[in-house]
């Protein structure tokens, strides 16, 4: 299979097996091009691009961040640096028990996803709990009391029903960040109008990655 050369990379602390993985599963993804609607996204990665993953892990190794969930997990990818900032921050010496809590609909993408796992190894795989189904189902329970960050790369209108389902187990300070806010304005404006009402807890930026990253931090309600 394929690599590519990934400058992004450099920023993780990674053995070389998960390296190899990832420029390979970036490679294919990057080979399949865009999806122009929902549809057309069935067998393809929906993977946050490289320097979003970068971001993405390095903010959850400077958080110290051990509960996470990831909405809308498709192949595994981005799952792979939730779950290697996860495991080596429960293994620092302030750590303790960590979990990737991610989601999907598709059956097939949750095997492809799985395999990807295990083929990331032990640094990867056993920090992942897979939840197949519909996540308006399968986030209704058994969640961490406190979750340190929520990752939002999902069919929009899935994004608000995600966010609404953790948020009273969300610590003071948590992360959320959602994919393509810009691109996909339109599909995200009930979870910025609801984000953006003070009395729900939240402060919100948005970053000019490609497509727009929306960053949102929890306060808390009064």
């Amino acid at each position: 299979m394929t690599t590519l050369d990934l400058p992004h990379l450099n920023s993780l602390v990674a053995s070389p097996r998960v390296l190899k993985v990832l420029s390979e599963l970036h490679a294919e993804a990057a080979a399949e091009g865009p999806y122009l609607n929902p549809a057309s996204s069935l067998d393809k990665f929906v993977a946050l691009d490289t320097d979003k993953c970068a971001f993405v892990y390095l903010l959850l190794r400077s958080m110290g961040a051990r509960n996470v969930v990831e909405a809308g997990t498709s192949f595994g990818l981005s799952t792979i640096y939730l779950a290697l900032a996860v495991g080596q921050n429960a293994l620092s010496a302030a750590g303790g028990p960590g979990k990737v809590i991610a989601t999907e609909l598709e059956a097939h993408k949750a095997a492809r996803a799985r395999a990807h796992w295990a083929r990331a190894g032990p640094d990867v795989e056993p920090w992942i709990e897979l939840r197949e189904g519909d996540l308006r189902e399968t986030l209704k329970t058994d969640l961490p009391e406190s979750i340190d960050f929520l990752l939002l790369d999902i069919w929009t209108p899935l994004a608000l029903p995600a966010l609404k389902l953790i948020q009273s187990n969300l610590k003071k300070g948590a992360i959320v960040v959602a994919d393509n806010v810009e691109a996909a304005k339109d599909g995200y404006r009930e979870l910025v109008e609801y984000i953006e009402t003070p009395e729900n807890g939240f402060k919100a930026t948005s970053i000019t990655f490609s497509g727009g990253l929306g960053f949102y931090v929890y306060l808390g309600q009064e």
